[in-house]
């Protein structure tokens, strides 16, 4: 299993209604959150839930498809996004 399928399959741990930290899944990976945001930014599989994967301070990050949808997607799952950043309560470990 290559690092990008790694992370993908570490992505599908985070439940629905919860995110977890580009910095927290490169940890459990022996790696940074860079290579992390890069592997996510890779994933062409709807079944992979890259937007559950946030950045440390709680701020969105990117999204290949678009910040919007990625905001439009955790608001689905009952995620409040207040100016760009969901809260603490939400953020979970893998």
């Amino acid at each position: 299993m290559n690092y990008t399928q790694r992370v993908h399959r570490l992505c599908k741990k985070i439940p629905k209604g919860k995110v977890s930290t580009y910095g927290r899944l490169a940890k459990k990976l022996n790696s940074g959150p860079r290579a992390v945001g890069q592997a996510l930014n890779k994933n062409t599989d709807p079944q992979v839930p890259c937007h559950r994967v946030v950045m440390s301070d709680g701020s969105i990050g990117g999204f290949n498809s678009g910040v919007k949808n990625k905001i439009t997607k955790l608001s689905a799952e009952g995620i409040l996004v207040v100016d760009g950043r969901v809260p603490p309560s939400v953020i979970t470990e893998v």
